[in-house]
């Protein structure tokens, strides 16, 4: 589709309201029949089917004696969204569809951690009504959300959450298994619909190793791969790359490519982070000393704020985007040396930053993506192409409020950015006096 086409789309303003601060639980199962009815173009492919969701929804089961006592009943749904009817917006693919979707209830499976909390958040923030489905072990659940226990890996758990409701759109963070993503939108798809799918640039055949697009080469997996589908090449596609190929087309099986749309974001980087790539560079910063910076600080990089990933989710789900997507910063619009003079910065320290030489880390034995987070000299690691993303109206905040709001967070919560993940990140402080005195050294 031409960037110009898109340009032309007009998109829905959302109007904030405030949310209830008190969390909603109920058990799978429990009853939850929506109590509104709207006219939609149901006549879009991309709407098919969602006004008889609206006009007859699903028979709820009882509620266990077991719930939790539910709170006063809601209050009939104000208007959420502000639609411009006077618009074209058009999927992926150039379609033209004159609709702006008024949203009012979403499914989001995970919404505890890191992209899929921000992604709850967003939504919350434009006054959608969420429901969370995940098994409660992983993050705090936000204020706002209707919970729903459950595990997605359990079919009879996904077939009672099925049975509770219906849902504009079902959101899914948590997919990593082609076999079982398959089952859970199978499941599901009867009673939502649209799907987003939070996939990865992973999923491209030449990654690391080309410039990506979103018409470039996938990886092979079928919908139906069990976890232990795919291979792990040095430099190369890795297992989990397959893997969520796999679930792309597991999505794509279920709900079609008009009813479906896949983000393919490459490094997520923020608030809560749990992988510990940023944090580990703001805390190596922050101690001060020689600091080794990998290769040049002019290298170009492409981290997304996960905060605008999730408004994209949004946008998507609004706009009733279909297709794939590439969700990165664009291409030249950053360099490692900004994120590191952003770390030096935000943190006040004294650190001095000894830049060294690709080849010359590579000869000392440092290990890419790991010792040193977010270096990688490949040529297409920071080389993937989100025009598309950015023409429908993707925005990337700089780089100095991403680390400086996760310098923020990791203020406030001492433990922030120190999952069991993180632990796996960074160049320790004896390998990296060991490189400092071996670049130091005369040759």
């Amino acid at each position: 589709m031409s960037r110009s086409a898109l340009h032309g789309c007009g998109w829905s303003r959302l109007a904030r309201r405030e949310i209830d601060s008190s969390t909603r639980r109920r058990e799978v199962g429990a009853s939850s029949e929506p109590t509104y009815r709207r006219a939609l173009p149901a006549a879009h492919p991309t709407l098919r089917g969602l006004d008889r969701f609206h006009a007859n929804p699903p028979r709820a089961t009882r509620a266990s004696s077991r719930n939790v006592a539910p709170g006063p009943s809601p209050a009939p749904t104000p208007p959420r969204l502000r639609i411009k009817t006077d618009s074209t917006c058009c999927t992926s693919s150039g379609t033209p569809a004159a609709w702006h979707h008024r949203l009012v209830k979403v499914l989001v499976l995970g919404g505890t951690a890191f992209v899929g909390r921000a992604i709850v958040e967003a939504f919350l923030s434009a006054g959608v009504r969420v429901t969370t489905f995940n098994r409660g072990q992983t993050g705090d659940d936000v204020p706002g959300v209707e919970v729903v226990r459950g595990d997605r890996e359990s079919a009879r758990d996904v077939e009672r959450l099925a049975q509770s409701g219906s849902w504009d759109v079902v959101v899914d963070t948590s997919g990593y298994v082609p076999r079982n993503t398959l089952t859970v939108m199978r499941l599901l798809e009867p009673v939502v619909a649209r799907c987003i799918f939070v996939s990865t640039v992973s999923v491209y055949a030449g990654w690391p190793q080309q410039e990506l697009t979103e018409a470039s080469a996938l990886l092979e997996c079928p919908p139906d791969a069990g976890p232990d589908f795919g291979v792990d090449v040095e430099n190369g596609p890795t297992r989990y790359g397959y893997q969520k190929s796999g679930c792309e087309a597991a999505v794509r099986a279920a709900f079609g490519s008009d009813r479906s749309a896949i983000l393919r974001p490459g490094v997520v980087l923020g608030p809560r982070e749990y992988v510990g790539r940023l944090p580990w560079w703001l805390r190596r910063v922050a101690a001060g000393g020689t600091v080794v910076a990998p290769g040049e600080p002019e290298r170009g990089i492409q981290p997304i704020d996960v905060r605008d990933l999730a408004h994209f989710a949004l946008m998507c789900a609004t706009s009733g985007l279909s297709g794939a997507f590439n969700v990165t910063a664009p291409i030249g619009s950053r360099t490692f040396g900004d994120l590191l003079a952003a770390c030096v910065d935000v943190t006040q320290s004294t650190a001095t930053l000894a830049w060294v030489p690709d080849v010359r880390l590579i000869e000392l034995g440092v290990r890419q993506w790991s010792e040193l987070p977010l270096w990688r000299s490949h040529p297409g690691v920071w080389r993937v192409d989100s025009t598309m993303a950015l023409s429908a109206g993707l925005r990337s905040r700089p780089i100095f409020d991403t680390v400086h709001d996760t310098w923020a967070w990791m203020s406030r919560e001492p433990a922030g950015g120190r999952h069991e993940r993180a632990a796996e990140i960074g160049l320790s402080a004896e390998r990296e006096s060991l490189v400092l005195a071996a670049v130091s050294s005369p040759e």
